[in-house]
């Protein structure tokens, strides 16, 4: 990825704050703005004519992105305080445009997305969304982009995490209801069989939080979204990556997906959007932009096998 100012980092934590004190694009040499100028593609009619009528008479895709307070560089606020942008914005819109529909994206917590998705109030989850054996039992899913995940932790410690041993009685911050958060109780539930000590888990609402837990040492790590750590680890100047996994464990190849409500049939749709994007090139200019290339994916797979409901 390339070098980033410290002062995008400010402006991160900030936003998150509510704070009004802002870098500019100039500054940190990323566009921040509401003013995104961002990546298109033309409507694919192929794609549109898979869509139910009833989406495609509304004329919007509603999209949920389940980044709260912000998760860079996937999904977060603009210089505005309102307008959200990031990876996975843009990959909606991608979606929306080959479709031919307007996309409406709505930022909510990471829980009650799939709230939304389960009561229809979304048509679409964008936010990081892996693909999981047990979440196929409740959505479907056409995917975009591979999952990786990483431990961040304090520069020049000795500590690496190349497996469920080393995080024995470690203090470790993990999203809820992640695939992180399933892979940590796994590797947990593994090491005490084995005699080895817990990882004791901790759980934050912001990613200030966590931050600041790690830095004053109430934490011995992190472990989140690989693009997100690798920018944060870029910005900061204080932290390192420490290890990385496949999202989906260690014999198969983790993958992102949009997700929606099983069988109300837009995975389709949403699976020859993203193909028609990837034939284009608009798709790998999106990934280009956030620095996230060696996640991009040649094809957009329907239900593909997920992260096993035990590993």
């Amino acid at each position: 990825m390339k070098r980033l100012t410290v002062a995008l980092l400010a402006l991160l934590t900030l936003a998150g704050c509510g704070a009004e004190s802002k870098a500019t694009a100039a500054e940190t040499g990323v566009n921040t703005s509401a003013e995104q100028h961002r990546i298109t593609t033309p409507k694919n009619a192929a794609a549109a004519a898979l869509l139910p009528a009833k989406v495609r008479d509304r004329g919007t895709l509603v999209v949920g992105g389940g980044f709260g307070s912000g998760s860079v560089p996937l999904g977060f606020y603009a210089d505005d305080n309102k307008t959200p942008i990031g990876l996975e914005v843009d990959i909606a819109y991608l979606v929306a445009d080959a479709l031919g529909l307007k996309p409406e994206i709505e930022v909510t917590s990471w829980e009650n997305l799939f709230v939304g998705l389960d009561s229809g109030k979304y048509d679409a989850g964008f936010s990081n969304i892996t693909v999981t054996e047990k979440r196929k039992q409740k959505y479907d899913f056409a995917t975009y982009r591979k999952d990786d995940i990483a431990f961040e932790a304090k520069k020049g410690g000795s500590w690496r995490v190349t497996g469920g041993k080393d995080i024995a009685g470690k203090t470790i911050a993990v999203g809820s209801g992640t695939n992180q958060e399933k892979l940590l109780v796994d590797w947990n539930e593994a090491n005490v069989k084995a005699g080895l000590p817990a990882a004791t888990i901790k759980y934050f609402q912001k990613n200030t939080d966590t931050y600041l837990a790690l830095s004053s040492g109430r934490i011995d790590a992190y472990f989140g979204p690989n693009p997100s750590i690798a920018y944060h680890v870029q910005t900061s100047g204080e932290t390192e990556t420490i290890g990385k996994f496949s999202g989906a464990g260690p014999s198969l190849q983790g993958l992102i997906a949009a997700t929606t409500k099983k069988g109300d049939g837009l995975a389709k749709a949403y699976q020859a959007a993203l193909n028609a994007a990837i034939a284009d090139g608009s798709y790998a200019k999106v990934l280009a932009r956030w620095n996230v290339s060696n996640e991009a994916v040649t094809t957009s797979e329907l239900n593909p096998p997920g992260l096993p409901l035990t590993s």
